[in-house]
């Protein structure tokens, strides 16, 4: 009950409390995008990076990013969420900071891997802020629409602020919102204790009509499935600037052009949040992994403009699809939120790490194959695709 409040103020509060937090989610996912997207035409243009390097920076921050989330997520749970997220915007505003002022490649390299590991603090404690004591389908449903929508954006736009400011400006409008959100935080806490907040309790197991055992046996192939989503988004990111000089697009418009799976990616989450038939159905799953593996082949094989465009479509609903799997069954399958998160994020982190580095060994090593890369991450997410099916036919 509340000290010193009738229960209606309490209402107000855990409102304010979720909304708040959904804001911090949209500030949080501008700025990174910002930062982290356009990380790789900086080096590029910066450093002389091609893609081979590009791809180990991307295995060098998602290896990190692998092991840090993963702990965050532990931290916050036995640390509490406000000080996680206290912790991360702080590492990030000095990340961010430093990086502003560094112009050689290896400070350049160890500012992106402290704003990372900044980054790891505020994902899974987000994602378990907006999803504790709530319906899962509609708490994971608003805050993907959310991320993604300001994801979209972010992107869409990145190029343009480069093209108009520098590239200071992917250092500084980042660190704007990253202080922001970091006052944000304390205010949270602030409200938090004035109030003894009792969540709305969660649809309880049996009434989602599915079982346990069901639950869980999607949880691991979600698990599965989202790290190799991220091998091919991960991968692909650290390659348009070369698929940018391929077609002669500045960073202003191959932001443009290759941010429509981002937007095709958020039509997908508002799809799916409206529409809860897809839950606990494998041949949506295999289905949308399918259409990954092929979309992303097509995107940097073919050399054609017009085929990286339609191909976008279908890549942004697989990884809608995949992604929205994993967060929810995460989250509607467990009852220690930040942890989960915690492990949601850090199997993104898998993926973040596989994914470039299998693509710059294979430029590394078969250097005369200029498809080498694609050829080598593409088998590799028929891999994944094999694991999926091998988990589904157990599980049955």
């Amino acid at each position: 009950m509340s000290k010193g409040l009738g229960g209606k103020n309490d209402v107000t509060v855990n409102q304010k409390i979720q909304n708040t937090s959904f804001v911090i989610e949209g500030l949080n996912s501008f700025a990174t995008v910002i930062y982290f997207n356009y990380l790789y035409f900086l080096f590029r243009d910066k450093f002389g990076f091609d893609n081979k390097h590009n791809l180990a920076l991307a295995a060098l921050i998602g290896l990190i990013y692998m092991f840090a989330s993963w702990q965050a997520g532990r931290f916050a749970q036995r640390c509490g969420n406000f000080t996680a997220l206290k912790i991360g915007f702080g590492i990030m505003a000095v990340g961010l900071a430093i990086g502003s002022q560094l112009h050689f490649v290896a400070g350049a390299i160890a500012a992106a891997c402290i704003v990372n590991v900044g980054m790891c603090f505020t994902w899974p404690v987000l994602e378990a802020m907006v999803a504790e004591g709530a319906n899962p389908a509609r708490a994971v449903g608003i805050y993907n629409i959310i991320w993604a929508a300001a994801n979209a954006l972010a992107y869409f736009i990145g190029g343009t602020l480069i093209v108009k400011f520098g590239y200071q400006s992917m250092f500084y409008l980042p660190l704007v919102f990253v202080l922001a959100q970091f006052a944000m935080v304390f205010w949270l806490e602030k409200i938090h204790g004035a109030v003894a907040v009792e969540p709305s309790n969660p649809l309880p197991p049996e009434a989602t009509g599915h079982s346990p055992v069901r639950k869980k046996s999607f949880q691991r192939m979600a698990w599965l499935a989202n790290p190799f989503a991220y091998i091919a988004i991960n991968t692909l990111l650290a390659v348009i600037p070369g698929l940018a000089a391929r077609f002669g697009l500045s960073p202003m418009l191959a932001g443009f052009v290759c941010s429509l799976w981002c937007f095709v990616r958020l039509g997908t989450f508002v799809l799916l949040w409206r529409w809860p038939a897809w839950h606990y159905r494998f041949r949506w799953l295999v289905t949308a992994f399918s259409a990954l593996v092929l979309s992303f082949a097509v995107i940097l094989i073919v050399p054609s403009l017009v085929v990286l465009v339609v191909a976008q479509i279908f890549f942004g609903v697989a990884i809608g699809l995949i992604y929205y799997s994993s967060l929810f069954y995460s989250m509607d399958a467990s009852d220690t939120k930040s942890e989960h998160g915690g492990i949601h994020e850090a199997a993104i982190g898998a993926g973040n790490f596989i994914g470039p580095a299998v693509g710059a060994a294979s430029l590394q090593f078969l250097p005369q194959y200029a498809n080498s890369g694609a050829i080598a991450v593409s088998v590799l997410l028929l891999c994944g695709m094999g694991g999926l099916v091998k988990i589904w036919k157990s599980a049955r």
